[in-house]
């Protein structure tokens, strides 16, 4: 084995946790929320957004017997209202999601080995990034429709999201005053909830990382040139490494047990009545283009999720192969006995899942579209 390479992990969200700073919601350093002028600039910024999300949960009790109206709430209210767990989260959870950027920039064993190493993460890295930003011009797209109307001095008194306000914003200034209160803080949430499926998304990517190297170096723990001593020392690194990766799982799964619990129970319910609502609304309008891209949006972010996962679950899968792939025959029989032990500790495959309830796999993925089309078939039967 050869020299490790640094690599910096967290320069892939680099540009994430500069917006999320600004946002008042990442400390700076390895530390975590301490008293100070950062902590009151975010505490008001979090109880600003957290008025909006109550001012759509009033209007949502007051519509709620009228259907068109409520699917017209609801499904944007759902959105942020995840987006205010999933920020929430990240502002509890602080402690382990820096514990976790500390293991991987200080623990030798999670850095690649050598150049081939280091083309394998990277071309993670990549496709991380390309299906992203995809999915981050859907947000900004949706976000975008909204000031589209403001932006245009459109003669329409409408704001872009239903809320109740104990005053009446159908005059200048307030309902303009309102209407950037309503984009701005719909931003907020969304680059928030944005940042923390970066994180998701991102770790699994990580995690699936970790199992590529880990099966490169157990595929090349023995080769012709290296004496046995050396391959026991390797093996054992080997080991090692499968240990950390899953206290680093262990970590991670501090963090987003949470968010994916809730996004299991949210996401089905307002992807159906996302669809509901586009038949409703008249075609390549700017609400029914902003009902696309957040349809489109909210969609991605469920598949990256679970694509991300699934990942995890197939490259943990392969580590006992990898062995296989080693020259193994040459080696006595010690180091034989303790390789088959090895393998049958990593046969099984990591899941990543919500309190190992529901896995984040292609499969899953698949089950929440069949929810969420069941959803819309109920609502277009109860307002026909």
């Amino acid at each position: 084995m050869t020299q490790v390479i640094f690599y910096d992990w967290k320069s892939t969200l680099e540009i994430n946790i500069l917006v999320i700073r600004v946002l008042g919601l990442w400390p700076d350093g390895d530390d975590t929320f301490k008293p100070g002028f950062y902590v009151v600039y975010g505490g008001i910024l979090v109880i600003l957004a957290g008025c909006h999300l109550l001012s759509q949960i009033i209007k949502l009790y007051l519509v709620r017997d009228d259907i068109e109206a409520l699917a017209g709430t609801m499904y944007i209210t759902l959105t942020l209202l995840l987006a205010a767990i999933k920020t929430s989260f990240v502002i509890v959870k602080m402690r382990s999601l820096k514990k976790c950027f500390v293991t991987l920039r200080t623990n030798s064993l999670f850095q690649p080995r050598n150049h081939q190493q280091q083309l394998l993460i990277q071309r993670n890295v990549d496709f991380w990034k390309i299906a992203y930003k995809i999915f981050l011009s859907a947000c900004l797209g949706f976000n975008l429709f909204i000031a589209v109307p403001i932006l245009m001095n459109s003669g329409d008194k409408n704001l872009p999201f239903l809320a109740w306000y104990p005053f009446r914003t159908d005059f200048s200034p307030v309902f303009e005053i309102t209407y950037v209160y309503q984009f701005a803080f719909t931003s907020y949430l969304t680059l928030s909830c944005l940042f923390v499926d970066a994180l998701v998304c991102v770790f699994n990517m990580y995690i699936g990382c970790q199992f590529d190297l880990l099966s490169d170096n157990l595929r090349n723990f023995f080769t012709k040139d290296d004496t046995f001593s050396e391959a026991r020392r390797n093996l054992r690194r080997c080991i090692i490494h499968h240990q950390e990766i899953l206290t680093f799982v262990g970590d991670y799964r501090q963090f987003f047990n949470g968010i994916l619990f809730w996004l299991w129970i949210l996401s089905g319910v307002s992807i159906g009545i996302t669809l509901f609502q586009l038949t409703l609304v008249q075609p390549f309008s700017n609400v029914f283009n902003s009902l696309v891209s957040y349809e489109i949006g909210i969609t991605l972010e469920l598949f990256l999720f679970c694509y991300f996962g699934n990942e995890v679950q197939v490259k943990s899968n392969l580590v006992s192969y990898a062995a296989f792939e080693s020259q193994w025959a040459d080696l006595p029989e010690d180091i034989k006995r303790s390789l088959v032990i090895f393998i049958i500790n990593v046969s099984k495959p990591i899941h990543i899942s919500a309190f190992n309830v529901v896995d984040l796999s292609l499969e899953t993925f698949i089950k929440i579209l069949k929810t969420a089309w069941s959803y819309f078939a109920l609502l277009s039967q109860l307002s026909a």
